[in-house]
């Protein structure tokens, strides 16, 4: 199993989600994010007083999938958040040796069962 962490822009989102259920990837989990890249800072004026937002808004996607639903799920991902500008984020992927079911305790293998 692989570990997809995609940093995206938020305006990306529905189009990524989009992309991933028609390749049969439901599983996923949605986090907003904060961060900084190559992007330039923003400048922006409040009440007369000038204020830089060196942070940017984006959206972390974490994806596990079977390693055979790993380049699919890159594709999708770029393929729907990519714009060609600055910013437009980073794919992550990692390992995941083993996955727990919670509610069972057992180990759950219904990662590789959902993307197949």
């Amino acid at each position: 199993m692989k570990r997809i962490d995609a940093i995206i822009r938020p305006e990306k989102l529905q189009a990524v989600i989009k992309e991933l259920r028609q390749i049969n990837v439901s599983g996923f989990t949605v986090i907003p994010a904060q961060g900084r890249g190559q992007q330039k800072d923003l400048h922006g004026v409040y009440r007369g007083h000038t204020y830089d937002i060196n942070l940017h808004s984006k959206i972390k996607l974490e994806i596990v999938v079977s390693n055979d639903f790993l380049q699919p799920t890159i594709q999708a991902i770029i393929g729907a958040a990519q714009t060609g500008r600055m910013g437009d984020g980073k794919i992550f992927v990692y390992d995941v040796e083993e996955a727990y079911n919670i509610r069972t305790g057992l180990v759950d293998e219904t990662i590789d069962e959902l993307n197949r």
